[in-house]
């Protein structure tokens, strides 16, 4: 038996050519950001290039998804502002 491969999980947050803000999630941001910048996310397709702003690391994939699920509420926009960006 092989050494255990660890996958994390990630919280990110683009800045859009537009100045609005973007959050998603991903297990691979380079390749994701990649994604984003060949136009390849309808959402974010619009307002190129896009630029990492904050990216957050986790070992769990649900608490990631918790974790952006909250950033894009309410609060989760107001905490965004306040001390991530």
């Amino acid at each position: 038996m092989g050494p255990e491969v660890l996958v994390m999980y990630y919280v990110y947050i683009l800045k859009l050519s537009n100045g609005s803000l973007y959050t998603g999630f991903t297990s691979d941001p380079v390749k994701r950001i990649r994604y984003h910048n060949r136009g390849s996310v309808p959402h974010t397709s619009k307002f190129l290039p896009v630029k990492l702003i904050y990216y957050a690391a986790f070992t769990s994939e649900r608490r990631a998804f918790e974790f952006e699920d909250y950033l894009k509420s309410g609060s989760g926009k107001a905490f965004r502002n306040k001390r991530l960006v």
